[in-house]
C-alpha cells in the first residue's frame, strides 16, 4: 500500500481522508493526535502525537496531516488534496489548467479568508460579534460563485475545490443564521455532506475519542 495518511480525523486530516474515500483509494491511516490535546505529549506512555519523535521524523513542523505516497512526503491539507486529485484524476480532478487554477484559488481563499475567522468564533460571543460581518461578506462571495457555477465551484460539478472549501466552511456551522442568510451556501454544504464518502469519513471521525 503506497499511500499513508497521518493524523486523527478530528483534525485537518479529515480533508485528505474524505478525498481518498471519494477516489476509492487504498491507504494506511496512522492516527497521530495533536500534542496539545494530551496532558503530557512527551511522556513515555503518550500515544503517537505531533510531538512524538517518530512523527517529527515525518513532519518536523509537528502538524497534521501529512502523507507519504510512493516516496513523496507532503504536508498541508490543501496541498495534499490537490495533489491526490491531480494524481488520480476522475471528475473530482481539474480537467485543464484553468480548472486547476480555480481549484487552487478557491482552496487558498478558504484558508486565507474564512478559516481563521470561523475557528476564532469558538472563543465566545465577543469573537463571534467581531468576525461575523467579515464572514457574512465572504459567504456572499461564495454564494455568488455557486449561483454562477450551477451550484458548484469549478466546472459545474463536485470537485476537490468544493471538498476543500466545504471542510473550512463547516467550521462556521455554530452560526446557523449565517447559512440561512446565504441559502446557496447552506444548500451546497448540505449536498457536499450528503456524499457517501463524507458520510463514511464522518462516521469514523465520530468514533474517535473526543
Amino acid at each position: 500500500m503506497s499511500l499513508t495518511i497521518y493524523g486523527v480525523l478530528r483534525s485537518r486530516a479529515s480533508r485528505p481522508i474524505w478525498l481518498a474515500k471519494e477516489l476509492g483509494l487504498e491507504y494506511r491511516h496512522v492516527p497521530v493526535i495533536q500534542g496539545y490535546r494530551l496532558a503530557d505529549a512527551t511522556s513515555a506512555d503518550a500515544p503517537l502525537n505531533t510531538a512524538s519523535p517518530a512523527f517529527r521524523a515525518v513532519n518536523p513542523n509537528g502538524l497534521v496531516p501529512s502523507i507519504e505516497d510512493d516516496g513523496l512526503v507532503l504536508h498541508e491539507s490543501m496541498a495534499i488534496t490537490l495533489y491526490l486529485a491531480r494524481k488520480h484524476g476522475g471528475p473530482l480532478a481539474p480537467r485543464d489548467l484553468a480548472e486547476e487554477a480555480l481549484a487552487t484559488m478557491w482552496s487558498f481563499w478558504a484558508v486565507t479568508s474564512v478559516e481563521e475567522q470561523a475557528l476564532s468564533m469558538r472563543a465566545g460571543p465577543e469573537a463571534v460579534a467581531r468576525v461575523l460581518p467579515g464572514l457574512d461578506r465572504q459567504f456572499g462571495i461564495l454564494a455568488d460563485a455557486l449561483r454562477q457555477g450551477s451550484g458548484w465551484l469549478v466546472g459545474g460539478r463536485f470537485t476537490v475545490a468544493d471538498l476543500n472549501v466545504a471542510e473550512v466552511v463547516r467550521y462556521a456551522q455554530s452560526q446557523p443564521g449565517l447559512f440561512e442568510k446565504h441559502p446557496a451556501v447552506r444548500d451546497w454544504l448540505a449536498a457536499c455532506h450528503a456524499r457517501p464518502a463524507f458520510q463514511a469519513m464522518w462516521a469514523e471521525r465520530e468514533a474517535e475519542p473526543a
